[in-house]
C-alpha cells in the first residue's frame, strides 16, 4: 500500500489523522519541526504513541525548509496523497510574532505544493484552512462562497494566502486539492493554548479565567473524531478536476460561556472568571455550513459539545492526573482559533 505524507504529526489533529490512517493499515510517512510553541512534552507524547506502529516512519523537518522537503520528497516516489496539516497556530499569537506566520504558513505551503507537483503518482494534496479566513463577515453560517478577503489576523491572512497559492498551482500544474477550512477543533491529546485546555487548566489550579464580552463570543465547536473522520472521507475523494476548499465544523454556534459552564459540571469545580472586551483579532461568531463536504462524502458531525467536552475532561483528568503540567504561551483569555 502505498505510504501516506502526513505534515505536523506532532500536532494535534495531524496526530490523530496519522493514527487514524495506520489503525486502518496505511503506512504513513510523518513530518514534523517539534517547534516551541508549547510544551514540546506533549508534542513528544504525541509522537511515542504513533511510533508504536511499525508503518510510522517520522523525520523532523520544517516543511519551510526547502531543500530538506526537497530531499524528502525525492525518497517516497510512491507516495499518492499528501495530508498537509503542519502550521503556526494561533491567532493572537500572529500579532507577537507575524514573521512565524509567514515563514510556517506561506512558505511551508509553497514548499509543499512543490513537493506535490514533483512526486510522479500524487493523486490528491488536502490542506489545513482555517474558519478564520472569514474574517469580517458577519452573515451566518459561513458558506464557502461567501467573500473572504477583509482578514482579522495575519494567521488569517496566512491561511488565505495558502488557499490562492493552491488555486494557482492546480491551474499551472494540475495538481488536485482541497482546502479545509477547520472550525476551532477540540478534543483530547489537544492544543493547550486553546480556550478548552486552558480554561480546564485554570479550573483545576483555581486561577482565573478571562470571558471576552461576558462569555458572549460562539464558535462551532468541532471534536476531533468529526475532523478526522471529514479529512480521511476527503482524502479518499480528489477532486476530478480543479481546486477546492470545504468547510469543516460541527454546524452548531456554541457561546464560550456554555463551554465553560460544561468544563465545570465535568471536572466539579467552578471558575474563577474575570471578563475584558474583545480583542480586535476575535470575531463575534463562527458557525460553518456543511452542506459541500457532506455531499461531497457523507461528512455529518456526530458529536456534540457536552458529549466532546465529557471525553475531553475524562482524557484531562487521566492524562494530567490533577496536576496539569503542560505549559502554554502565557497570552491572557481565548485561543480561539480556527
Amino acid at each position: 500500500m502505498a505510504p501516506v505524507l502526513v505534515t505536523g504529526t506532532a500536532g494535534f489533529i495531524g496526530y490523530h489523522v496519522a493514527e487514524s490512517l495506520l489503525r486502518r493499515g496505511t503506512p504513513v510517512i510523518g513530518v514534523d519541526n517539534v517547534n516551541h510553541y508549547y510544551d514540546v512534552r506533549l508534542k513528544q507524547a504525541r509522537l511515542s504513541r504513533l511510533s508504536r506502529y511499525p508503518a510510522f516512519v517520522f523525520h523532523r523537518v520544517d516543511v519551510s525548509d526547502r531543500a530538506a522537503m526537497e530531499r524528502l520528497g525525492s525518497g517516497i516516489p510512491d507516495c499518492e496523497v499528501i495530508v498537509h496539516l503542519a502550521a503556526q497556530a494561533g491567532v493572537r499569537y500572529s500579532l507577537v510574532d507575524p514573521f512565524a506566520y509567514v515563514q510556517s504558513n506561506v512558505m511551508g505551503h509553497l514548499v509543499m505544493l512543490e513537493v506535490a507537483r514533483s512526486l510522479p503518482r500524487l493523486r490528491h494534496l488536502v490542506y489545513a484552512s482555517s474558519s478564520s479566513v472569514y474574517g469580517a463577515n458577519r452573515r451566518l453560517p459561513f458558506d464557502e462562497s461567501d467573500r473572504v478577503d477583509s482578514p482579522l489576523s495575519v494567521y488569517a491572512a496566512t491561511k488565505r494566502a495558502d488557499e490562492l497559492l493552491s488555486f494557482a498551482y492546480e491551474h499551472l500544474y494540475q495538481v488536485p486539492q482541497t482546502g479545509l477550512r477547520f472550525f476551532t477543533v477540540y478534543g483530547p491529546w489537544g492544543r493547550p493554548d486553546m480556550a478548552y485546555y486552558s480554561f480546564a487548566r485554570a479550573i483545576m489550579l483555581g486561577e482565573p479565567i478571562t470571558l471576552y464580552d461576558g462569555g458572549r463570543l460562539k464558535r462551532d465547536f468541532t471534536f476531533i473524531d468529526d475532523i478526522v473522520a471529514g479529512v480521511l472521507g476527503c482524502m479518499d475523494r480528489p477532486p476530478s478536476g480543479g481546486s477546492r476548499v470545504l468547510n469543516i465544523g460541527n454546524h452548531q454556534a456554541e457561546s464560550v460561556l456554555t463551554l465553560v459552564e460544561l468544563l465545570e459540571a465535568g471536572l466539579g469545580r467552578k471558575a474563577v472568571v474575570r471578563e475584558a472586551p474583545r480583542p480586535e483579532a476575535d470575531v463575534e461568531a463562527t458557525f460553518a455550513a456543511v452542506d459541500a463536504i457532506g455531499s461531497l462524502c457523507g461528512f455529518a458531525p456526530r458529536v456534540s459539545l457536552a458529549e466532546g467536552i465529557g471525553r475531553f475532561v475524562a482524557w484531562f483528568r487521566v492524562h494530567h492526573q490533577f496536576q496539569p503540567t503542560f505549559g502554554f504561551r502565557p497570552l491572557d483569555g481565548l485561543g480561539l482559533g480556527g
